[in-house]
């Protein structure tokens, strides 16, 4: 049985993302991460994990932003695969989350990455969960804006779309 983005909205609770798209916190590890830990790279305490249900459809897309954590993409349901581009050295990487032949059903955007996603079929949607850890805290989220096209302007032609202004 094939259900519609609106089943996965209301069965799940989803609310709108402030970077596009859909989503719910599922899971706050109560483990918190002191600011002395070896490999914490945020001010104050923060959670050893987060996780969320995330949900594009149609010509939603989630713009370009970093957060200062690792996050792991999985693949859950829909009906198109969802592209996941971030920013390498330069250099303008993706990878597609789906059941395609080349598809993952996972993958990691890197701490401190600047990173989009969008769906490879607008007249679809996709259901992802996204992990973060350190968890996620919104203090640790940065959106883009048009300064990342002066940052990188040999990209300003494939990026330009998935900047919200």
């Amino acid at each position: 049985m094939h259900y519609s983005p609106q089943h996965w909205i209301e069965k799940l609770d989803l609310a709108r993302h402030p970077e596009g798209g859909w989503f719910k916190e599922v899971y706050r590890s109560e483990e918190q991460m002191l600011p002395d830990a070896a490999c914490f790279r945020q001010s104050g305490e923060r959670n050893v994990c987060t996780s969320i249900y995330y949900l594009l459809e149609g010509d939603d897309f989630s713009a370009f932003h970093r957060i200062k954590s690792d996050e792991v993409w999985h693949y859950y349901t829909g009906t198109s695969a969802i592209e996941v581009l971030w920013i390498d050295k330069g250099t303008l990487r993706c990878f597609v989350l789906g059941v395609g032949e080349k598809d993952a059903f996972q993958a990691v955007v890197p701490k401190n990455t600047w990173f989009a996603a969008r769906l490879t079929d607008r007249s679809g949607f996709a259901l992802v969960g996204c992990t973060v850890a350190p968890g996620f805290q919104f203090d640790d989220f940065e959106m883009a804006d048009a300064k990342l096209l002066d940052e990188f302007p040999g990209l300003a032609a494939d990026i330009a779309s998935l900047i919200k202004c």
